[in-house]
């Protein structure tokens, strides 16, 4: 029977390329680990239960190819078996210290249940590469994982030279295919970000469709019919799913959004900062107070007062909250589907990492939900937009605006007074390499090396990740030099290639920090999706 209306749930998985080899520890090595243990491995046991006990269900997912990089490094899973041993190590000694203490030592062994769980699954289960097991749920149906920009290049900045937006799809598809087995048919466009055009060349990379903001597709031209609850066909060729507003928000809004509600998990209190044993010193970076993902407090309220976290009251509320937004969705559709010649879609996209490692039981959230959906009711299923696109391909054609999910909606988060000094390198560098590529379009040996090393400096350098840490504060320092340091790579590089003089060592040092994409071709700055 077909349903009044569709849900699709998008979750965008992404982190920047954070590896030091260089260093025994690194603290923002650490962005990864906390969210394999909070995001990542939950999300897959929640997926694989799911798949396990029948429940049908269809979740769109995407897996950035840094992130994906990420995953599949030798060097950092070690290092994440070395995280999740610490911190079961430094639970032993929480342990001992709550022993007898009636409100926080339950949470203590929760804590040690989860870390000693979580390390039997990465180290036994999945061998220490997670992709895999997102990959056999793609091959079953649940998952469909999409591709993002190489890393997470903001398109609309960089498409001044559109020789790098050729470099971010051709490197993504490629690593996309590598690791997971198959080309992707759609892409989340990293940060959302659209400017006309993009849609042509999405097209010639065979990319079916795209997520906007809801302003993204509201302000097409001509509007749409049918607003964001059905996709829209663009000038280039693919299609353009909008964000629905009113589900983001129950989600996403500071004051009314579920993760606020008082017996959550407060994410800022935390062990690191509340603990002064030598044991949970142990694990901070050079003695520096910082999260440890030992979290006993529950928000509670606007105060600073604080109490104690209990799970099993979280895990109750979860599930009300699941009910509520399932509820909300079913007249949601029901009202739309009045007005609709056929169902409406609810495209439902948020960052992954809101789900577990920002709301600790976002995770659960999805696991009542999808449950609800499947059991509880017959006028919503959940679909991927590939899915949609399957069932009903004659769409309204019309032209997105340039557009990005950021505050204000347009550019102004990656582009203003914190970070713009960064373009002009950006695209007298895209210049560079694109100029190299016509010059010396069959390098190999050492100037083939080192090209495809530059293709990787400037790549990681357009990262939008670094605009963005500028703008909001956080790791301003790191940002700034790992900016300076993958330019400064570039530029270092180029110059052996344009005056063939070549320093191996620094080569051979390059490459093994920098040591994502081995199927580079620096040939990818070019105007050419082969």
């Amino acid at each position: 029977m077909q349903p009044k209306g569709y849900l699709a749930l998008v979750l965008h998985a992404h982190l920047p390329f954070v590896r030091h080899p260089e260093h025994e520890r690194f603290l923002e090595e650490d962005w990864f680990f906390e969210a394999l243990t909070e995001t990542y491995l939950p999300l897959l046991e929640v997926f694989e239960g799911l798949a396990r006990d029948g429940v049908h269900y269809r979740v769109t997912l995407s897996l950035t190819p840094t992130l994906l990089s990420m995953m599949t490094d030798p060097l950092l899973q070690d290092r994440y078996l070395r995280y999740l041993d610490e911190r079961l190590e430094a639970l032993a000694g929480e342990r001992r210290r709550t022993e007898g203490d009636p409100y926080f030592h339950p949470v203590v062994q929760f804590y040690s249940d989860l870390y000693a769980r979580l390390r039997r699954r990465f180290a036994e289960q999945d061998r220490k590469d997670v992709t895999q097991a997102f990959r056999r749920l793609m091959e079953s149906g649940h998952l469909e994982i999409l591709t993002c920009g190489a890393t997470h290049g903001y398109f609309p900045l960089l498409a001044v030279n559109e020789e790098s937006l050729y470099a971010q799809l051709s490197m993504a598809i490629r690593t996309h295919q590598r690791i997971l087995g198959r080309r992707p048919r759609g892409i989340w466009l990293p940060e959302c970000g659209y400017k006309p055009g993009v849609d042509r060349i999405l097209n010639e990379f065979g990319l079916e469709y795209f997520i906007l903001d809801s302003h993204g597709l509201l302000n097409a031209d001509p509007r749409p019919k049918y607003g964001v609850h059905r996709p829209i066909r663009t000038p280039g060729g693919p299609a353009a799913f909008g964000r629905d507003y009113e589900s983001s928000k129950q989600v996403w809004a500071a004051e009314e959004g579920y993760p606020g509600d008082p017996v959550y998990r407060e994410f800022y209190r935390d062990a690191g900062f509340d603990v002064h044993e030598p044991h949970i010193k142990k694990i901070l970076h050079a003695g520096i107070q910082t999260f440890t993902g030992l979290k006993y407090h529950r928000i509670t309220g606007k105060t600073d007062w604080k109490e104690p976290y209990h799970p099993s009251w979280a895990r109750d509320r979860a599930a009300e909250h699941a009910g509520h937004f399932m509820s909300n969705r079913q007249l949601q559709v029901q009202w739309l589907a009045s007005f609709f010649d056929r169902p409406p879609i609810v495209v439902a996209p948020y960052d992954a990492e809101l789900f577990g490692h920002w709301w600790f039981e976002g995770p659960l959230w999805i696991d009542y939900l999808l449950r609800k959906i499947a059991y509880d009711q017959n006028d919503i299923k959940t679909i991927t937009p590939a899915e949609y696109l399957d069932r009903f391909s004659d769409l309204q054609p019309a032209a997105p605006p340039e557009c990005s999910w950021g505050a204000g909606g347009f550019h102004e988060v990656w582009l203003n007074g914190s970070n713009d000094w960064i373009y002009p390198h950006l695209h007298a560098a895209a210049e560079r390499m694109s100029a190299m590529v016509q010059r010396f379009p069959h390098a190999d040996g050492l100037q083939r090396w080192a090209l495809d090393q530059a293709a990787r400096e400037l790549l990681l350098a357009q990262s939008s990740d670094w605009a963005f840490i500028m703008k909001t504060g956080t790791s301003v320092d790191y940002a700034v030099r790992r900016f300076k340091t993958h330019v400064h790579r570039f530029s270092r590089l180029a110059d052996m290639v344009e005056t063939n003089s070549y320093d191996e060592n620094y080569l051979r040092d390059v490459a093994a920090r920098d040591s994502l994409f081995p199927d580079m071709d620096y040939r990818i700055f070019r105007l050419s999706a082969d």
